[in-house]
């Protein structure tokens, strides 16, 4: 999953940087993660994953960090299951 999102923020995120150089918990907003951006990235990541974010997760700690949109990710596809 991890990679997936690597690419999708690559693809959708519009950085400055190279994807490849951000830890997976760096802050995305400091290195240029744009709040626009970040609902690009949004949607990428529902579309690859056909899930879509509750309204309760949509905020900028969801998507500070790969990390964070990884647990994100994984906390909704969680919740699918057991819906």
């Amino acid at each position: 999953m991890n990679e997936t999102i690597r690419t999708l923020l690559a693809k959708l995120g519009g950085l400055p940087v190279a994807v490849d150089t951000i830890t997976d918990n760096a802050d995305l907003y400091a290195v240029g993660l744009s709040s626009f951006a970040s609902v690009q990235l949004m949607l990428g990541l529902e579309e690859t994953f056909d899930m879509e974010f509750p309204d309760h997760l949509l905020n900028r700690k969801s998507f500070a960090s790969i990390a964070a949109i990884e647990t994100t990710v994984q906390s909704i596809l969680e919740d699918r299951k057991v819906a």
